[in-house]
């Protein structure tokens, strides 16, 4: 008599888990090691999927890094938010605040640097979209920079945001260079503070003004 086996049932993953379960594996990965390093075979190893789930989700490599940079460029904006929503209505201490934040972020043990400063290096090719998507997150960070020089009284608010965004760029880079842990990393708040003071604080000549207009009374 013959014995019929069982044929052993697969596991199929939900179209959306596995969506979740590609982009956490590409994050990690692309990171972590370089997008272009990292092949379609490895991002679904580590998710746990086979190629089909991939491509049902994903048109092709370059598709899953648009997706891994939207999904980086909202966690970066989190970030700023969340530092910026500390101060409320206080432009100035706002700008202390995402320097103060970053030194800590920058310090981190398992931080890699900053992915889009990451993924300009491997694509040198301006015209790729992920070269696109990289210029439109700085482009935005040097516009909120704008924006709260303005708001702080910035003499030159162009020449600050400016300042402020080449060291940010500078902590970046320094954090991978000197490595995790460095002191140099507890230098930016106060070096952040410099520039700050320095742009948006009265010179002598404002001040002596506004203290004089403000005696109350005119010399004879």
């Amino acid at each position: 008599m013959a014995v019929r086996r069982k044929r052993k049932q697969r596991t199929i993953t939900a179209g959306p888990v596995a969506q979740a379960q590609i982009l956490d594996a590409a994050e990690d990965l692309f990171y972590l090691e370089g997008a272009r390093n990292v092949g379609i075979d490895a991002v679904v190893k580590r998710a746990g999927v086979n190629k089909m789930s991939l491509y049902r989700q994903f048109e092709s490599k370059e598709d899953l890094l648009r997706h891994y940079l939207l999904r980086r460029d909202k966690k970066f904006w989190v970030y700023i938010d969340a530092s910026i929503d500390k101060h409320p209505g206080e432009p100035r201490a706002q700008l202390r605040q995402l320097f103060a934040d970053l030194a800590l972020r920058t310090s981190a043990a398992n931080y890699r640097g900053c992915p889009f400063v990451n993924i300009a290096v491997e694509f040198p090719d301006r015209s790729h979209i992920a070269r696109r998507m990289v210029a439109d997150n700085k482009e935005r960070l040097l516009k909120r920079l704008l924006e709260l020089a303005k708001a702080a009284g910035a003499a030159d608010a162009s020449c600050l945001s400016k300042a402020l965004a080449l060291l940010i760029e500078g902590a970046y880079a320094a954090s991978q260079t000197y490595g995790p842990g460095s002191s140099l990393m507890t230098a930016l708040p106060k070096a952040a503070e410099v520039l700050i003071d320095a742009a948006t604080e009265p010179g002598p000549a404002t001040a002596g003004a506004a203290s004089i207009s403000g005696s109350g009374g005119s010399r004879r």
